[in-house]
């Protein structure tokens, strides 16, 4: 993102204060989907979520989706969630739909012990692959990243495939966990980072992150694996291109991901240039903190959501 105007701090402060005062979660709760969340959200059901995708397929673009949810303490809990994934990955096979899943391991339980989100997450990749799909394990805080990327080894070695993680430029140690990781050929996501984090352990400076991004991805794409290039902004896009075509770098090794919701002709404009791009479409109905996020982020979005309340 581009710097924000001090304007556009003032609204974002705001907004992540109102986003824990409960009235304003009661109303957003009751009216946000019908009222403008849809724009971000694709829906609360399944049978919702997969009307979205099969209109994002027919435009040309594939997408992931994510039962949204996180930091689970209940095993059993987490077991009802490894359910719904499970029906979730063979609905999409069923249905022919150009799209797979990205999930949380605290949204399986990593929060109660390292042992129970690898096996929950181990089943579910499992099954992705007996269905011919795959499981992007997202990334979260940077308390969650050893644990993350070690169950990612950990299912690799089991001899799973079907499934990818996600690297935060904004954090110092990504590049040398990169590095690391590049011998397994790894599907990868790079992100800039959307969680609040400490200077001790990320880059504060949106200068600082878009270089490391550009670090990342450099080295991603020049590596064996497969390189999602999961941003909004342009520059970064180009740079991908530029460094593909000079590097012959075929597009069957990268492709772009964008939100659902954020910038849609820009999607369609890298589809008819001939990109592999694929939407990041969540659903569910713990959809509040997702969008609180998503309105922070980008003050535009924000404004779309109040012009929405205004003409109730």
């Amino acid at each position: 993102m581009r710097p924000a105007t001090a304007v556009e701090s003032v609204l974002r402060r705001g907004i992540l204060a109102a986003a824990d005062n409960a009235r304003v979660r009661c109303f957003v709760s009751a009216h946000g989907l019908r009222l403008g969340a849809a724009r971000f959200v694709a829906g609360e059901t399944p049978d919702a979520c997969v009307r979205v995708l099969r209109g994002l397929n027919e435009r040309g673009l594939h997408a992931n989706t994510t039962l949204l949810g996180e930091s689970v303490h209940d095993e059993a809990q987490a077991a009802a969630v490894v359910v719904a994934y499970e029906s979730l990955l063979a609905r999409l096979v069923d249905e022919g739909l150009r799209a797979n899943v990205a999930l949380k391991l605290t949204h399986l339980g990593l929060e109660l012990g390292e042992e129970l989100a690898y096996e929950n997450v181990r089943r579910l990749v499992a099954r992705a692959e007996a269905l011919g799909s795959f499981i992007r394990i997202d990334m979260e805080q940077s308390a969650f990243v050893d644990a993350t990327l070690g169950i990612y080894r950990r299912l690799r070695d089991a001899g799973l495939a079907s499934v990818g993680c996600v690297l935060q430029s904004y954090l110092y140690r990504s590049e040398r966990d990169l590095e690391a990781l590049l011998p397994l050929a790894p599907n990868l996501r790079l992100v800039k980072g959307a969680y609040l984090e400490p200077p001790d352990v990320a880059y504060l400076r949106k200068a600082d992150v878009d270089a490391a991004y550009v670090r990342l991805l450099e080295a991603s794409l020049a590596g064996a694996g497969y390189t999602a290039v999961a941003t909004h902004d342009e520059r970064l896009i180009e740079q991908a291109v530029r460094f593909a075509e000079q590097h012959g770098i075929g597009r069957d090794r990268f492709e772009f991901q964008l939100l659902y919701g954020v910038r849609p002709q820009l999607q369609l404009e890298l589809v008819r240039r001939g990109f592999k791009v694929l939407v990041a479409t969540p659903y569910g109905p713990e959809w509040y903190p997702y969008l609180m996020r998503r309105l922070a982020e980008r003050p535009a979005n924000a404004l779309f959501l109040f012009r929405n309340l205004v003409r109730r």
